[in-house]
């Protein structure tokens, strides 16, 4: 069979020591991967939040009429002034009222045209009507 005792243990003691060295090379590019993904990784600000939302309602979300109640700028705690478009829609029996941060959306719509009682396409999510938009940067639901 074997030679000698050594070459029967230098064989057995191969592939374990194989196993624990994969293991841990294994384990080291684990924990690495996972602390990448704790702190490599760059936090999204408010904005992108706000800017994939838009972008996920334009493709998935549905579309009701809706009436546009007011447009205010506020100004909360000192910070920049904000400009709210505030609209009301129905879906399914249930009347919704919201607002939405226009302020960086100024180039795509008129702010002196929305007026009260201005008819509007709103999109919402089906799945949490209360999530909607009236403007984005690629759907406009004010009529004029």
């Amino acid at each position: 069979m074997f030679e000698s005792r050594a070459s029967l243990l230098g064989h057995l003691i191969q592939p374990m020591f194989s196993f624990r060295l994969y293991t841990l090379l294994a384990g080291g590019v684990g924990a690495v991967l996972a602390a990448y993904l704790m702190f490599g990784r760059k936090k999204k600000t408010a904005a992108e939040i706000e800017r994939e939302r838009r972008d996920w309602l334009t493709q998935a979300g549905r579309i009701t009429d809706g009436t546009v109640i007011d447009v205010q700028e506020i100004t909360p705690n000192g910070h920049h002034a904000a400009t709210m478009l505030i609209f009301q829609y129905d879906v399914g029996g249930v009347s919704y009222e919201a607002s939405q941060d226009v302020t960086h959306l100024r180039q795509w719509i008129n702010l002196h045209s929305c007026r009260l009682g201005l008819p509007t396409s709103v999109r919402y999510d089906p799945q949490n009507p209360g999530n909607s938009m009236v403007v984005s940067e690629k759907w406009m639901g004010l009529r004029q």
